[in-house]
């Protein structure tokens, strides 16, 4: 039924000008506005994302976007420049930048933006 679909995904948050600086900025992802209080987040691969306003938003809980790097390191290096502050969770292993290191899975470091929705960039 929906094999030949583009679909595509979205999420929330509690401040869409905040967003709006973060994703388009702070991460520089190119961001366009729909109208009514969307945003656009125009990724690699064409598949864009939607982000929307929502007055009772939670943060999820999980990761909502993983970003693909060469070099991890470099990328969280950059990040921290530009303000980024790194998540530390119990059960990893993580070194002095947050970048976990294990036989579990590839280098990741995870991050929020500004509605406190869970990010992550991971070396491949």
């Amino acid at each position: 039924m929906f094999e030949n679909t583009k679909a595509f995904s979205g999420f929330s948050v509690d401040d869409i000008g905040a967003a709006k600086k973060f994703y388009g900025e702070t991460l520089g992802i190119r961001v366009s506005e729909l109208g009514a209080g969307l945003l656009t987040l125009h990724i690699a691969g064409d598949r864009d994302i939607i982000v929307y306003p929502k007055p009772n938003h939670e943060p999820a809980t999980f990761t909502i976007l993983n970003f693909p790097v060469d070099d991890i390191d470099q990328a969280v290096d950059e990040l921290s420049r530009r303000g980024i502050e790194f998540l530390r969770y119990d059960g990893f292993s993580q070194d002095d930048k947050g970048i976990a290191r294990g036989d579990e899975g590839p280098p990741i470091a995870w991050f929020t933006d500004p509605a406190g929705n869970i990010l992550a960039v991971l070396q491949e």
